[in-house]
């Protein structure tokens, strides 16, 4: 595969970190297509996302080609000034970023659109319930983007809900939540979105959480 140029590379460097969701002009994003680096969603608005091909370009750190001649493309934008990133509950009043709302609803189902496409374009059966490989390499943001497709609420600094983080076992994120119901939700959540999830309680204190991890068949 040819090397992507400088120009490219600034696009796919500028990725949207939790869904690869790509901006650029029209015609950049074609010869993104065209290069096996990025896929088009069929469904409105059309947005284009990696490729895993344009994932190992991002992830690996691949270098560049020469400059091209062409003019650079828009400043990509930073990940301060709302690019989208799935809600894990563990953030602070000052990294929370994006939209609220309505707003933040279209937000979540078009990353959750583009999740699920990954999933038909990467897994090798083309299944869409099953977790793909990108899932398997960044559990946090993949189990908190399916709790929050499915309307569970993360928590904040001024109200409650579920909270993810990593956990020492392989492949395997813990979801906690303060009430009973909430676990029960969360569970049933991660389970309709591909996942294995089961109660837990916690070494101290008589709590209980959910241990969840991608389903491979």
């Amino acid at each position: 595969m040819k090397p992507p140029t400088a120009a490219q590379r600034r696009i796919i460097e500028a990725a949207d970190p939790q869904t690869g969701r790509l901006s650029g002009t029209e015609a950049q994003l074609r010869a993104l297509v065209r290069a096996r680096l990025a896929f088009r969603h069929p469904r409105p608005p059309h947005a284009c996302f990696l490729t895993p091909a344009g994932h190992r370009v991002r992830d690996e750190g691949v270098a560049p080609a020469p400059p091209s001649p062409e003019p650079p493309p828009p400043a990509p934008t930073p990940a301060s000034s709302g690019v989208f990133a799935a809600r894990t509950g563990t953030e602070t009043e000052a990294q929370r970023t994006g939209s609220e709302g309505p707003a933040r609803a279209r937000e979540v189902r078009s990353a959750w659109e583009g999740l699920v496409e990954l999933r038909r374009m990467t897994n090798p059966d083309g299944a869409r319930d099953r977790p793909c490989a990108w899932e398997r390499t960044h559990l946090v943001q993949a189990a908190a983007l399916a709790l929050e497709a499915a309307g569970c609420r993360p928590a904040s600094p001024d109200r409650p809900g579920y909270r993810v983080s990593p956990t020492p076992q392989p492949e395997a994120v813990a979801v906690r939540e303060p009430t009973p119901e909430g676990i029960r939700a969360c569970a049933a959540a991660l389970e309709r979105s591909g996942w294995q999830a089961g109660e837990h309680a916690e070494p101290r204190g008589g709590g209980r959480y959910v241990l969840a991890s991608p389903r491979r068949v």
